[in-house]
């Protein structure tokens, strides 16, 4: 009879152990996905401004290639011309910049989207495991 008691006492004390350390778990977890899902709100509020970002500089990429077209045409028709030549190399060299800073902005929000992407997948498989210990809780109940 004592070896009978002292066996659930045993039992009850590893079950209450057990269901502690999936408490504990599953609090961490929900931190995680708590923290994740603030940076997620933060990374979806700032597409926005990438994107005005990303048309700005493409519009300003395509007005200084026009800029550079305009000054290589007058180039071309007084090729012997110091002035106009000085400006189509400061147009030719404004147009390279601008249309490099025109790929930066888009490999930004390409990776702005992408880590919006990653993270939304990630707090997806961290549910999926506070669903698992969900179950299992109130399978101990």
């Amino acid at each position: 009879m004592k070896a009978i008691l002292f066996l659930l006492g045993l039992l009850s004390f590893g079950l209450m152990a057990s269901a502690q350390i999936m408490n504990k778990d599953s609090l961490s977890l929900v931190s995680k996905i708590n923290a994740d899902k603030e940076k997620l709100a933060k990374l979806q509020g700032s597409v926005a401004e990438r994107e005005k970002e990303k048309l700005k500089a493409a519009q300003l990429a395509q007005e200084s290639a026009d800029d550079n077209r305009v000054a290589a045409n007058r180039l071309s028709n007084d090729p012997q011309d110091k002035k106009l030549a000085r400006k189509a190399d400061n147009g030719a060299a404004d147009a390279r910049d601008d249309a490099r800073k025109a790929r930066k902005a888009n490999s930004r929000l390409e990776n702005l989207n992408m880590d919006i992407l990653n993270l939304t997948e990630k707090i997806a498989k961290e549910e999926t495991k506070l669903k698992k210990y969900v179950v299992e809780a109130e399978a101990l109940k």
